[in-house]
């Protein structure tokens, strides 16, 4: 099964990708589901199977070599892509907070620049989806003009809208991602194909609507359809931020999976950057509710 999330589906840790997917466990004195075309899945009767030297040493009764880890992905893997790629989105997000003003006199051409990285973000973003292998330095340029966006629409809402706004809104980023963390750790949330699909095709309706809205928006002038201000706005913003909690919950689940078949390396790029891509949905959607509670109009 494909993870929801552009980055996985396209050659994550999904089943159909020679990886682990949902609901691949191991199964008792057989092989582990999902080792068929899995070239990283080791028999569970066997951890020595795909290690000729240690088969040589079975039939000679030398003791057994080791089974090597080397070139897999890590759970240090994990966390250290993670914060390089969150670091230099949050390096670029506080240069531009503080060379890109947002007064009477500066906001359009401020507001432009943040739009225009938001933009090539979005190429990056697509670009490294569709392709086969993680590029690191992709990946960390996505991060840097993503930041460049943010740190402009944060000012603007920060400056001009609710201030404060910011560290709010990054505070309830950091509250979700812990929070769905524990609850998955616990076992409160079971991510399975139901789960899975209850999450996509929600996320689809939400893209959906969102999308007509702007649509409105752009060609009839006004708020659109009113999906986004309002009371309808902040119903939508809060619906936002659990599907941004569901999102990191499959994020964990195909991460999980990754370290338990032994996907390689570099793939660890492609969990950082996905995990970028949800916490940025999270921290926008909780910036908009806090824009629109705060809004005179």
């Amino acid at each position: 099964m494909r993870s929801r999330n552009p980055v996985f589906s396209r050659r994550g840790f999904s089943r159909d990708n020679g990886y682990a997917g949902f609901n691949a466990a191991p199964q008792a004195g057989g092989p582990a589901v999902g080792t068929q075309g899995n070239p990283y899945a080791q028999p569970a009767g066997n951890p020595y199977a795909q290690n000729p030297y240690a088969q040589q040493d079975l039939q000679y009764g030398a003791p057994q070599a080791p089974v090597t880890t080397a070139g897999r992905m890590t759970m240090d893997d994990v966390v250290t892509r993670t914060a390089s790629t969150l670091g230099v989105l949050i390096v670029t997000a506080a240069l531009a907070w503080a060379l890109l003003p947002v007064d009477d006199a500066n906001i359009s051409r401020s507001y432009g620049i943040g739009i225009g990285a938001a933009l090539i973000a979005m190429v990056l973003a697509f670009v490294q989806s569709f392709k086969r292998r993680p590029a690191p330095a992709l990946i960390l340029t996505y991060a840097a003009f993503e930041g460049v966006f943010l740190g402009v629409v944060s000012s603007v809402v920060d400056n001009r809208i609710a201030d404060g706004a910011a560290m709010q809104a990054v505070l309830g980023t950091m509250a979700v991602f812990a929070a769905v963390l524990v609850a998955y750790k616990a076992g409160w949330i079971r991510v399975n194909r139901r789960f899975y699909g209850f999450v996509m095709a929600a996320a689809l309706g939400f893209i959906l609507l969102m999308t007509v809205n702007l649509l409105f928006a752009v060609f009839g002038g006004g708020d659109g359809l009113g999906f986004r201000s309002g009371a309808l706005g902040v119903v939508f913003g809060i619906i936002g931020v659990i599907l941004g909690a569901c999102f990191l919950a499959l994020d964990f689940k195909q991460v999980e999976d990754g370290l338990a078949y032994g996907a390689p390396r570099e793939e660890a790029w492609l969990a950082a950057f996905g995990l970028t891509l949800t916490l940025v949905w999270i921290y926008l959607e909780f910036l908009r509710l806090i824009a629109i509670l705060n809004s005179n109009d």
